[in-house]
């Protein structure tokens, strides 16, 4: 995570030293650790939303057609 420090100097970073990119031996490795990356984080996003979603307060289930029959019927 960057710090007030590692941003002040990216400002005077004029020849790109901070900058780190996926280097890889191979770009048949730096695709699988791209795409596994990018699956790691769709991943953890619908775990996200799953979570939120499980603690969500529930509502009442909408009538059954049993139901909504018998309410027709009166």
């Amino acid at each position: 995570m960057p710090s007030v420090w590692s941003g002040a100097a990216r400002v005077f970073d004029l020849f790109g030293v901070f900058d780190t990119y996926n280097d890889s031996p191979s770009d048949d490795l730096a695709d699988a650790r791209a795409i596994y990356s990018d699956w790691h984080i769709v991943g953890q996003e619908l775990a996200d939303v799953m979570m939120r979603v499980e603690r969500e307060p529930t509502t009442a289930q909408p009538p059954t057609a049993d139901a909504a029959y018998e309410a027709s019927r009166d």
